[in-house]
């Protein structure tokens, strides 16, 4: 079982950036009629996106991020012992996006850079690899970054994917903290369900084509080219509903804690209909399950950290615990409670 635990490291500082480009959903997509749309967006809650220019690339907002969180003076650059990226739209098929991050951002040569190639898991992941690296005796801060535009891997022609996805960037700090107590995370995986959310083509196994390029009718149903992500969305809402409330009950469990002292839940936010199920389904308080996809899409990795800049920013100045679970690609999960004290939270930016 994949489960750790950790005391005295956790969240120090948060920042996030997302394009100033609002996509109304309703309105925006000339694919669809206004009918059409209205029918899909009333669905899945998202009513607008943030979505890049097509020259902005994942790392241009996660270095908005990182900047806007060095800007407040709390954080010195040459205390950045590691570095994590985490993406599945990097700038470059190699090298690693952390690791020109890294020089980008004038951290030390002595920083660890390195990147993650999840999806929806990846904060959950991420945030596990930062907090087992502070934990080290010699590592004084660990930056997170999750930064995706997702935009660019989808088609909106595509009924199932095209009204979902938007982009946007989080940079965390992770540090030492003797006040904050335990913090437990729970991972887990099921790869085969991985062709459930995949883009079939531009990897080795089947290498980008001529064809591969050309947006058509596919035997899934939707409307996309091999290149582009597409997704069975009735077996992901079979895993999330069978899956996601296990590892939640789960979760508590090794922690050591119940449902009713968690101060706030965070969850991936897919869409607001498998959202709204879950709530349901784990009898929670929705007032405690922060939510921004309605204004931001879904950002993939980056939606458990954004919920927490954009939605907690005032509500964090004292100790509170957090249950975050994040659920998707891969098919992978990861759920966990942490503690949260008091963090260095910047606003959140426009670029």
């Amino acid at each position: 079982m994949a489960v750790f635990k950790y005391r005295g490291i956790g969240i120090s500082g948060m920042a996030g950036a997302v394009p100033k480009e609002v996509y109304n959903n309703y309105t925006d997509n000339p694919n669809f009629s206004l009918e059409d749309a209205k029918a899909i967006v009333d669905k899945t809650g998202i009513f607008e996106r943030r979505i890049a220019r097509p020259e902005t690339c994942a790392s241009d907002l996660a270095y908005a991020a990182a900047t806007q969180l060095f800007s407040s003076g709390k954080f010195e650059k040459e205390h950045t012992d590691a570095l994590i990226f985490v993406s599945q739209t990097p700038d470059y098929r190699m090298p690693a996006t952390g690791i020109l991050m890294q020089a980008r951002l004038n951290l030390p040569k002595s920083c660890a850079a390195f990147d993650v190639n999840l999806g929806c898991s990846g904060f959950v992941y991420g945030l596990n690899l930062a907090y087992s690296l502070a934990s080290q005796e010699g590592i004084r801060n660990v930056m997170l970054i999750n930064a995706e535009t997702r935009s660019k891997v989808y088609s909106f022609k595509d009924r199932q994917t095209g009204f979902l996805f938007g982009d946007a960037a989080t940079a965390f700090i992770i540090s030492k903290n003797s006040s904050l107590g335990s913090s437990v995370f729970k991972l887990d995986s099921d790869g085969e369900k991985g062709n459930y959310i995949m883009a079939k083509s531009g990897g080795y196994r089947n290498p980008s084509t001529q064809d591969s390029f050309i947006e058509k009718q596919q035997p899934d149903g939707g409307f996309h080219s091999d290149e582009q992500g597409y997704m069975d969305g009735a077996g992901v809402f079979e895993f999330v509903i069978t899956q996601v409330p296990r590892s939640i009950k789960d979760t508590l469990a090794l922690a050591e804690t119940e449902r009713e002292k968690i101060d706030y839940f965070v969850f991936h936010q897919a869409n607001r209909f498998m959202n709204d199920h879950l709530i349901r389904k784990l009898k929670l308080e929705p007032e405690k399950v922060p939510y921004c996809l309605h204004r931001f899409g879904n950002t993939s990795s980056v939606s458990i950290p954004l919920t927490m800049v954009s939605e907690l920013s005032d509500k964090l100045n004292q100790t509170k615990n957090l249950l975050i679970s994040g659920f998707g690609v891969g098919l992978s999960l990861g759920s966990a409670v942490i503690p949260v004290h008091s963090p260095e939270v910047l606003p959140l930016i426009e670029i």
